[in-house]
């Protein structure tokens, strides 16, 4: 963008951002390279990477991602503005923060609020902006509430203060959109600090290394000027931009605004073949769906980053359960409703067949400050076919019962579904002094709801690892070869003081009239083994198969700095299906699509010695692959897998079965030398085989390991090992024992673009 002799002349500093590659840029008013701070670029798990670098209203534009991207020029290498300041910027937001505290996302900042010196320029809740500046040692705002920055689209932002007419003034789009004036006229007093682009300088740790109000998004053409512009001429500033497009603002891809999923390719310890977001941060799937031929899943995502916070909701697709696409973010926190964030809830066919969302809206401003919200597909109205647009009803559906015991803001999670021309919903809460609940509601229409009381109600006093109250209810029935049973499977995972929060189940009776669900057993089990990972419920009644399935998350178990480093945190489990064995016990395994995944056979034996099976493993290597075993141990009592195991076993992750003690587990004493890493000691839990002989399917994918016995237990877990090298097979025992059959897979990644 080109620029006359005078205003050049007012230049502090001019980033065009048209390097278009690389971790620099150059200040063309000082001729001067900074460098672009960007977490990847260290390569700590993978190949260094540079920043995002895309099309931009001029040349190209730099993408800031949320948390860790962003310029810092010292101090002593920057002009101070006195009596005139204008700052330019071309922006396109994809996320706004949610700072509840006064505190912008900075474009632009040099400046200490506290002692009113220097200025900040920048975005907060849901696109309000502000310039702030401190004059004559008072800290002076002006903001512009009513004309919001649109996400996902350009915007020419400009600041300015004018001492001569005491004014500070913001523009949009070449237009005015806010004005201050202010009593006393004086020089904008100067700040030491460095002056940052894309984050805040005065810095308020999140969880360390993460800190708040970074920008995220695209930025191009930014300009600082120790003078103040006309209104006249930040409009002409705005056409000549404009003028290669005809005088409208150009369209943004969407892969331009989405995280490039390939970026995390290479890192050494990211799954693969498991479901993940592009980036950043997730915790649990949840609403799968299955309409016009394809499957849907959701998932909790902070697209600002690989922390909690922020929380949207992320959208995959498929046809199979298998291969998945990205698509973009299926909802974000808005003014209204869901001010302060959307998290977990279900799907549902509405009364025309069109797919809704139920989930749970968070606003500070109400208490209690969660309730259930509902957003309809537009596909009857333009017939998305990816249901990407949604619109969301501003009343609540449903909020928090106010009877007697029940436990204030503990309300969250609804699991919907049709039956007998009627929906139900349960939703996730707790009495107190009493445990854990699930409140039922139902309806006629979807609009309008009715209180029918407590599911079930758990005994906190004599099973207090239950919790104080319960999130994320799911209830799927559970069936035999096909056919149905009359049982079904009510899962949860517990909340609060003493809470063991993994999902836990009990298998039972579900009285469709009085919607009450009367368990088999008074104490629920466990779904998977671990003791940390395997959390996050969502299921499904897949309407083609008929099948129960269960979807989960896969925890990372890593310190804030590893995940600040990586980029990413969190995985999803692989997809289950549920049902009832004929001993009466839970049957879970992987569904059978995940068969499609296997890439090379790489080896198969059957009926041969421990010692030949680790003779033809020697040769075996990866860090993705499908282990089916099956072990006729004789009078072995400790055997099973040793994975991700280095060439001495430096490193090595154990799977193992104790006959003896009739447990399924994992040994992490020697998983890593790094010692940064927290995947150490033994996770275990009870596995009673029944005489059966010990079948395991093994699936290593990274730093992700599911451990499936028997159809009876899973076991999930997390492996970091240091060394490239660890990425061998061998078995182990502490008698002779045999190998019934063995066979290993390499296997492929689960999303397209992989």
């Amino acid at each position: 963008m080109q620029y006359s002799n005078q205003r050049n002349r007012s230049f502090i500093a001019s980033w065009s951002f048209d390097e278009g590659s690389g971790n620099l840029t150059r200040d063309a008013a000082s001729n001067k390279e900074d460098k672009i701070e960007y977490a990847l670029g260290k390569g700590r798990f993978g190949p260094p990477q540079q920043p995002g670098w895309h099309q931009g209203i001029s040349g190209t534009a730099l993408s800031f991602d949320g948390y860790s991207t962003y310029i810092r020029r010292s101090s002593v290498d920057v002009e101070k503005p006195t009596d005139g300041l204008t700052i330019t910027a071309w922006i396109a937001p994809r996320t706004y923060d949610l700072d509840n505290e006064q505190r912008l996302c900075a474009i632009v900042n040099q400046h200490n609020r506290e002692q009113a010196q220097g200025y900040l320029f920048g975005l907060y809740q849901h696109g309000s902006w502000s310039l702030q500046l401190g004059i004559d040692k008072e800290w002076i705002e002006v903001w512009c509430h009513d004309k919001p920055i649109p996400k996902n689209r350009w915007s020419f932002v400009v600041a300015v203060y004018d001492k001569g007419n005491g004014m500070l003034k913001l523009y949009l789009n070449g237009e005015e959109a806010a004005s201050r004036k202010v009593s006393v006229t004086a020089n904008i007093s100067p700040s030491e600090t460095d002056l940052l682009i894309g984050r805040h300088n005065e810095e308020v740790v999140l969880a360390e290394p993460f800190i708040k109000n970074h920008f995220d998004g695209l930025m191009d053409e930014v300009q600082i000027h120790s003078k103040s512009l006309s209104g006249e001429e930040i409009s002409c500033l705005y056409r000549d931009a404009l003028e290669p497009y005809d005088g409208k603002l150009p369209e943004i891809s969407i892969q331009d605004l989405m995280i490039p999923r390939e970026r995390f390719k290479q890192d050494r310890h990211r799954p693969q073949f498991h479901l993940n977001p592009p980036g950043h941060w997730m915790n649990e799937p949840h609403a799968p769906i299955y309409f016009n031929g394809r499957y849907h899943l959701f998932y909790q995502a902070n697209p600002r980053g690989p922390f909690w916070g922020s929380i949207h909701w992320g959208h995959w697709v498929s046809e199979d359960l298998v291969r998945w696409r990205d698509l973009p973010l299926a909802l974000a926190p808005e003014p209204g409703i869901d001010s302060d964030g959307i998290w977990s809830g279900s799907a549902a066919l509405d009364e025309n067949g069109i797919p809704a969302l139920f989930y749970t809206a968070g606003d500070l401003t109400r208490y209690p400050d969660q309730c259930v919200a509902l957003a309809r597909s537009t596909f009857s109205e333009d017939g998305d076919p990816e249901l990407i647009r949604w619109k969301k009803r501003q009343m609540p559906l449903v909020t928090q019962p106010t009877d007697d015991g029940v436990l204030p803001g503990m309300f969250r999670d609804p699991f919907v579904w049709k039956e007998e021309g009627r929906w139900i919903m349960l939703v996730g809460g707790g009495i107190v002094e009493r445990g854990g609940t699930a409140f039922v509601y139902v309806s006629e229409n979807l609009e309008t709801w009715e209180y029918k009381g407590q599911f079930f109600l758990s005994d906190y006093t004599k099973y207090p690892h239950l919790g104080t109250g319960w999130e994320l209810p799911v209830l799927l029935p559970l069936k035999r070869d096909g056919q149905e049973t009359g049982k079904h499977i009510f899962v949860f995972s517990p909340w609060g003081v003493g809470a063991k929060m993994v999902v836990h189940y009990w298998i039972g009776t579900y009285d469709s009239e009085n919607i009450r669900f009367i368990p088999d057993n008074e104490e629920p089990q466990q779904l998977d083994v671990d003791d940390y990972h395997f959390s996050g419920p969502s299921g499904m009644v897949d309407p083609v198969t008929g099948r129960s399935l269960l979807f989960t998350i896969a925890q990372g178990e890593r310190t804030h700095e590893l995940e600040y480093d990586s980029g990413w945190a969190h995985d999803a489990g692989m997809p289950v299906s549920l049902s009832l064995r004929a001993d009466g016990r839970l049957g879970v395994e992987p569904i059978g699509e995940m068969k499609q995944l296997r890439d090379s056979l790489l080896l198969q034996l059957s009926d041969v010695s421990l010692e030949e099976a680790n003779r033809r493993l020697q040769d075996i290597h990866g860090t993705m692959l499908e282990i089916d075993i099956s072990f006729n141990a004789g009078l072995a009592n400790c055997y099973g897998v040793s994975v991700r195991r280095s060439p001495e076993g430096e490193e090595e992750t154990k799977l193992y079965y104790d006959k003896f003690n009739k447990k399924l587990g994992v040994d992490r004493g020697r998983a890593t030398l790094d010692s940064n890493e927290r995947t150490t000691g033994i996770q275990e839990g009870e596995l009673d085989l029944r005489g059966e002989l010990l079948v395991l399917r093994i699936f290593v994918d990274r730093s992700l390991i599911e451990t499936y016995a028997n159809g009876l237990k899973s076991l999930t877990t997390r492996t970091y090992p240091s060394r490239i090298d660890a990425d061998g097979v061998q078995l182990f025992s502490d008698e002779d024992i045999q190998i019934k059959s063995l066979q290993i897979w390499n296997m492929k990644p689960v999303f397209h673009d992989q």
